[in-house]
This record gives structure tokens, sequence and C-alpha cells, in this order.
């Protein structure tokens, strides 16, 4: 990796901005799921090695700008205490003279963490006069939230240009992880892509045209692409931009792409625990029925390619996941990939939770922790959060 880490700079006890991610599920004050939290462990860890003090920052959820109780960070400080045995200390602000002087009185091995930035407007326009308050806090800027790095707000963008930025050891782990499928994936690749809209994938479809062997397409995006190809599709969910599902399925000609869509489907009348459902052939949809998950024949079809490939890409489930009726084709798919020996990358967001709830996790080479940025990443656009870092040449040389 080309950018600069946490492990090629000197922190003895220096101040540390960490951008983490701790957007966690929260319910009723308490964190359905700690993944991310776990992921930011490395990295503290380290920086508690080399008797840093530590100012952790993060957003939680959409506040827009305003203060929402069920949005502060007081529950993430609760958990991180627990996971590292030590104490974390909240603050009540992100900015201001408390904050100031609680960074001030640090003490090596310290750790505090600032409230939710998205409290704050500015922390999304990425705001100057924010960023630098922000910044006057510590002496090194560490990013180790890649699920943000592409966007350019003030603590992912505008805090890195006023301290040495470097990244953390999740998003080294990251673009290292990320790298390996744009840079030189091992051949066959296989890229499986749900979801619902093609507009939203589009970019990187495009792009794994170059890289990828196969793709297979499930979720709702499968239907626009069934729908250009003569099917009617019924009630199934379908984008307005279907000319971009006839420019894909052209490139895919030409790349000489397999580009594999489902033969059949189940179709129910409604989206509700318990409905009525049942399989037919793609072909035979009816007008007041649709799509919700792939059938077992698009199981077996998949299968073929995914037990050959040697590096597999998943983004998106392969229907209505959530519930039961509808979960089978994501669930046989995660099944697939636990039991091969191929490199598997699982691309954030929906497709992550999914393989946990069916408890594949841990059987998964690598479960990104960002949905969109390791979709942007794959589409090859230079993510802000990523570029505004050090490179390791400058600091080596």
């Amino acid at each position: 990796m080309k950018k600069a880490t946490v492990k090629d700079i000197d922190l003895k006890g220096k101040r540390v901005f960490v951008r983490a991610d701790f957007n966690v599920p929260l319910k009723g004050g308490v964190i359905r799921d700690d993944t991310r939290i776990r992921e930011s462990l490395p990295t503290i860890e380290y920086l508690l090695s080399q008797d840093a003090k530590i100012i952790l920052a993060s957003h939680l959820g959409r506040p827009e700008g305003k203060v929402v109780e069920e949005m502060r960070l007081k529950p993430v400080a609760e958990r991180l205490s627990e996971l590292l045995k030590r104490p974390v200390k909240m603050l009540s602000d992100c900015i201001g003279d408390e904050v100031s002087q609680a960074a001030k009185d640090m003490k090596p091995g310290d750790i505090i963490l600032l409230e939710n930035l998205r409290f704050y407007k500015q922390e999304t326009k990425n705001d100057k006069e924010f960023s630098e308050k922000l910044a006057s806090l510590a002496e090194i800027y560490v990013d180790d939230a890649f699920g943000t790095a592409h966007r350019a707000h003030a603590s992912t963008y505008g805090v890195a240009e006023h301290l040495p930025a470097v990244a953390g050891l999740l998003m080294e782990k990251e673009l290292t992880f990320l790298g390996r499928l744009v840079n030189n994936p091992e051949k066959p690749f296989v890229a499986l892509l749900g979801g619902a809209k093609v507009s939203d994938k589009v970019e990187v479809i495009k792009n794994l045209m170059n890289l990828a062997n196969s793709i297979l397409i499930g979720g709702g995006m499968a239907f626009t692409f069934l729908k250009v190809q003569g099917n009617q599709i019924g009630k199934s969910l379908v984008d307005e931009k279907e000319e971009l599902a006839k420019e894909i399925l052209e490139m895919a000609k030409e790349k000489k792409v397999d580009f594999v869509l489902p033969s059949d489907v189940v179709i129910t009348e409604e989206i509700k625990e318990g409905a009525p459902h049942r399989t037919v052939q793609v072909s035979e949809i009816p007008e007041d029925m649709m799509g919700v998950d792939i059938g077992p024949k698009t199981v077996e079809d998949f299968r073929k390619y995914i037990e050959g490939a040697k590096t597999i890409f998943w983004n998106g489930p392969m229907g209505v996941f959530e519930l039961k009726e509808f979960a089978t084709g994501t669930l046989e798919v995660a099944k697939m990939l636990a039991g091969t020996k191929a490199l598997t990358c699982i691309g954030g967001g929906d497709s992550v939770a999914a393989v946990k709830q069916l408890g594949f996790g841990d059987r998964m080479s690598h479960l990104s922790t960002g949905g969109g940025a390791s979709l942007e990443f794959l589409e090859s656009r230079e993510l802000p959060g990523v570029a505004i870092l050090m490179d390791r040449e400058k600091i080596k040389a």
C-alpha cells in the first residue's frame, strides 16, 4: 500500500485524532452489532502501545446538524471501555472550550471519545473553521474509517489538511484487500451483485467488466435486465433508466464476460411475513405479482461459476432477505461462498449483514466495513479520505 500508516510515524506521547467508524446499529440505547467497534481495536491498541493520547471521533446515524439524544455516542464509549479494559472518557461535545481543555489535560494512554460529529452540519459540509477546531485538538491525524472514505467531510478530509495524516490499521486492511481485487485478482474472478437499482451500481458493473470473468446478477436489479431482454416482469422492481441495462448487456457481449441473470424467481403479491409465494421461470411472472428472490435453478446456475472461482466479490443480497420466506437465495449463496476455497470479499452493507445474520461471517476472507466506499473503490474512483493521506515514500524520504 502506498499510503503511510500509524506504523510509519512517531506517535510517542502525541495527541492523535482518530477518525473511527462507530456508526453502529442502536436500539433503545443498546448496541445491536459491535463489529465496527471491534474492528477499530487494533489501531487503538497500537496507539496505546506507543503511549499516544487518543482522541476518538465518529458520526452515528443522520442527525442532520441537530442534537438527537438517541444518536449520542455514550453506548460506544461504554462498549469500548469493556473491550479495551480501560476507561474511555465520553465528552459532551466535539468542539468548544471543554473539549479543548480535556485534550490539553490528557496523559499518555488516555482515551477520550468526542460526541457525534454530525450534530454539527459543518461536518458534512467540510467547513473550514469546523475542521480547524477539530485539528487544533491533536498533533497527528489517523483515518481508520474506511466506511466514510468516499466522503470529503470535515473529519475525513478537512482535518487532514492541517495535520500529518496517516491510515489506521483497519483502513490499511481494507485498502490492501480491495486493492488485490482491482490490481491483480486471481482468475477466474466472479462478481456477484444484488440490491435494488442498476443505476446505483452501473459504474462498478462497468469497471468489473475489465476485471471479472463472470458477473452474476440477483436482487431487485435483475428485473430491469430481464425486462430489457423482453421478459414480462409483472410488478417487480424496475429501474427507470432501462437504457443503462441495455448498455451493460452490450458491453458484456463485447468484452466476452459471462453476464448471468436469474432463470427462475420466487414471486409473491406482497412483501410481508407469511405472504404466499411460489417459484416460476422468469418468462412466467404474472402481471399482478413481483419477483422477490432468486429460484433454486438460478442458485444451481450460480454454483457452477462460484465453485470454479479463485476470487469472488459479493455486494447486495439476492432477494428480500430480511423476511425468511424470501431469504433462501441469499442463504444458499452465502453457504456456497463459505464452502469455497476462493478469496471471498463481501462488499459492505446488506451483504455483510446477511452473511453475519446467517452465521457465515468468520468463513469469508474479508468483510468490508464500507458499502459505498468499497463500491467506489471498485469503480476505480479516488476516495477523498484516502487521497488526502500522506504517501509512505514521502515519510521515508
